[in-house]
């Protein structure tokens, strides 16, 4: 009999049929007691044994971690904490879990904390808290693709090996199948990549924009959703060396256009995950209820995890010019009593989490769209505007995260791109074919990019980027 999942049983009204469940053991209390869970929900389904008709050898085996199948039928809890149970008439031990070397993981019971989780990588998506964490990470992943589908964008794939630097901020990983230890040299001693697999120097993608606007010139509007890659030797609770990232780009589109998009996917994306993922979003709710009593009160956040979901749904997101936002931080408090680690003394000034954070969650109380940077802070990508001076970019700010989204409306005039490329630095020839856009009907087009584990992060709650994607790549850690 094929086994059913808890989350459809736990919704099921008792029934005499008999049923087959497989999971793993959480908890077997009393010789009589089995929580059972199979991943398809936070919830386990408790499964009551008549111990004195089953053989005690087999009873043994039911040990926390182990994987077992039962057979039942579904019945009306006489206990408290669930309305149905299951009463067992047969057990089969699918795999078992040596109670003594359980001990030593994190499947034992006790708490861990998360630094002693990410050890243990391969088993934390077996605790409560990670399985949570990565059935909203997939839940939201489905939202992505639902909410483009449904507004008429076109899924691409762009490369993950790729020979231009989107950003031009050369903190790529090379790609090469030359021998470290001995490679082909030119004559003035430099690797001679022309004789490497791809015939030029390759590197792992730090986006698919530039791919993307390609495809948006001829479908109109295009997303990406795939792994992206940085060398920035970067240890925080908010940079990964290996990420996910969503980045549309839609021909036609002006700034204004752009922030439109931006925010009304996240707020779809957020509401999909509270429709669809209560229960998680419970546990984590409590979790950060309990972890924050430790907290001093005024250090302690001001609306539970849902309020806070639900506060970016149901309000607008304030659009600041970055102009605006350096004479707010200059007047701020921490600035004039210099408690920003960096200060704020003149316009131009690279913007830090820091301010962004302060921006968003001391002085608007809520998400916040800063646009028109200066444009020798951003990209060479990013339109000109009339002044000289800014560029038509926007950076999507949030509580708790500081930028979740960065995009711009992108420069489609041949002449002005040329010329920026120049002054940057960036050979004309490697990004020929981008040039080509703004020879053969070019338009006004915008896009972004949103790093998918920043978002889980402030879906979940969690407090470092490392605990929302399943193996994390960082400065030195390369672990599973």
């Amino acid at each position: 009999m094929q086994s059913k999942e808890i989350i459809s049983l736990l919704q099921s009204e008792p029934s005499m049929h008999p049923i087959t469940v497989s999971g793993w053991v959480r908890a077997f209390r009393s010789n009589r007691f089995i929580a059972l869970n199979d991943g398809s929900t936070i919830k386990n389904i408790q499964c009551v044994v008549d111990f004195e008709k089953f053989e005690e050898d087999l009873l043994k085996k039911v040990t926390v971690g182990s994987a077992i199948q039962v057979e039942g039928t579904l019945v009306e809890s006489q206990g408290q904490g669930q309305a149905i149970e299951i009463q067992v008439s047969k057990i089969d031990i699918l795999g078992e879990a040596d109670p003594e070397e359980v001990k030593l993981t994190i499947l034992s019971p006790k708490r861990h904390t998360l630094e002693k989780l990410r050890e243990q990588a391969h088993l934390r998506v077996r605790t409560n808290t990670f399985g949570a964490v990565m059935r909203l990470r997939s839940k939201l992943s489905f939202a992505v693709h639902e909410y483009f589908q449904k507004n008429g964008f076109y899924y691409m794939h762009t490369p993950i090996v790729t020979g231009s630097d989107a950003e031009g901020a050369g903190e790529m990983f090379r790609v090469s199948a030359l021998d470290p230890k001995n490679p082909p040299l030119n004559e003035d001693g430099t690797i001679d990549y022309s004789q490497d697999f791809f015939g030029k120097e390759s590197n792992l993608t730090v986006s698919g924009q530039l791919e993307a606007e390609t495809y948006a010139m001829g479908l109109g509007k295009v997303y990406t959703f795939g792994p992206t890659f940085r060398a920035e030797n970067s240890n925080t609770s908010r940079h990964l060396a290996e990420f996910w990232m969503i980045e549309p780009e839609v021909a036609f589109n002006d700034l204004a256009d752009n922030m439109d998009l931006a925010e009304d996917f996240i707020k779809y994306v957020i509401k999909y995950a509270l429709d669809n993922c209560q229960d998680d979003l419970e546990f984590l709710e409590n979790r950060l209820l309990q972890e924050e009593k430790s907290k001093p009160q005024t250090e302690r956040s001001e609306m539970s995890l849902r309020e806070k979901l639900s506060f970016v749904i149901d309000n607008n997101f304030m659009r600041v010019s970055y102009t605006e936002a350096i004479e707010i931080l200059k007047r701020s408090k921490p600035n004039k009593k210099k408690k920003f680690k960096y200060l704020i003394e003149e316009w131009g000034a690279d913007l830090q989490s820091e301010h962004e954070r302060f921006l968003v969650e001391k002085h608007f109380k809520c998400p916040v769209i800063l646009f028109d940077y200066p444009a020798k802070i951003k990209a060479f990508y990013m339109r000109l505007n009339e002044d000289g001076n800014t560029v038509r970019a926007m950076d999507v700010l949030f509580p708790g995260i500081g930028e979740i989204v960065g995009g711009s409306q992108r420069e489609e005039r041949y002449d002005v791109l040329k010329q920026k490329m120049e002054d940057m630095g960036i050979p004309e020839e490697e990004l020929s074919w981008y040039l080509d856009l703004r020879k053969f009907g070019t338009c006004v087009h915008s896009g972004f990019g949103l790093g998918f584990e920043r978002l889980v992060l402030f879906v979940t709650g969690m407090g470092n980027i490392r605990d929302v994607i399943p193996y994390p790549r960082t400065p030195g850690n390369a672990e599973f």
